[in-house]
């Protein structure tokens, strides 16, 4: 079970995770630049929420930037904590006799003006209630063919799973597989990832050292994915089909994301749980 001080190294953890990834992303934005984009270098604009007060404590921070590489992208925080309604109980482990619970994380979703570059999603997660366990995932959501992008974002996350248990991967990437599927459309989002949740070996340290490690690998390999297609130009016709994915992105999110339905469902903050939506998408 997570122990107070538990508590806060996780919170603590997701504060520095969040920190850097805003850091490294502005220093793209420093660095880089479309010609076909006329936007100004994007910096980061952060705006703190507090829980509503019928729901019990806790917040969290949003930091969205939107800039000349990143059309939109928002890195958002947040540790909240109270009790579930009896609806909700049912569905949460631990939670049937006792309706508390606290949970914090991470959640990053990227946004690129480049058809070339893969939109990304990454979050992690804590969650406590009698019992205590880990989760998130990473999965991207390329609009154009890449499969040496594509390769060095599922080795990157193989090895980084590899160090910690050798079904991991296997696992983990079937179960993000399944779980980013479009039911009605009969399709995935994109090219998968990583999907776990309920991760409890009994041995907390080594379940939050995965989890840092899950997010180090997100820090280092998103970047070199946008910088490797960074100077690639495109037509407006590439540009529709980035619109039109983007269209699958938002269905899937509204429709079937665990992550909003969380947030809704707790009393979250509805401009941090929908920042993950596209800033422009199209439907044939």
């Amino acid at each position: 079970m997570a122990t107070n001080k538990n508590k806060e190294k996780v919170e603590s953890w997701f504060i520095k995770l969040r920190n850097q990834i805003c850091q490294r992303f502005e220093e793209i934005e420093n660095n880089f630049h479309h010609n076909e984009i006329r936007e100004k270098k994007g910096r980061f604009i952060r705006k703190k929420w507090k829980r509503l007060k019928n729901k019990k404590g806790g917040g969290g921070e949003i930091s969205i930037m939107k800039g000349r590489i990143f059309e939109k992208v928002g890195v958002n925080i947040s540790t909240v904590y109270g009790n579930f309604s009896k609806e909700f109980s049912k569905q949460v482990p631990g939670c049937e006799k006792n309706p508390k619970f606290w949970a914090s994380g991470i959640s990053i979703v990227a946004h690129m003006h480049s058809p070339f570059i893969t939109a990304a999603h990454f979050n992690t997660r804590h969650i406590v209630t009698s019992k205590s366990w880990f989760g998130g995932g990473t999965d991207i959501t390329p609009t154009m063919p890449d499969k040496k992008n594509i390769n060095l974002f599922h080795t990157s996350l193989n090895k980084t799973c590899d160090i910690h248990n050798k079904k991991y991967y296997k696992k983990f990437k079937k179960w993000c597989d399944e779980y980013f599927y479009l039911k009605h459309r009969q399709e995935t989002r994109g090219a998968g990832g990583i999907f776990f949740d309920y991760i409890n070996t009994n041995n907390w340290e080594e379940d939050f050292d995965f989890t840092k490690d899950i997010g180090k690998c997100f820090l280092k390999t998103y970047p070199k994915i946008i910088e490797n297609n960074i100077k690639k130009t495109w037509t407006k016709k590439e540009r529709e089909k980035l619109l039109i994915k983007r269209g699958r992105y938002a269905e899937f999110n509204l429709l079937y994301d665990r992550g909003t339905q969380f947030g809704l469902k707790t009393g979250g903050n509805i401009e941090a749980i929908l920042m993950s939506m596209p800033p422009k998408a199209k439907w044939l």
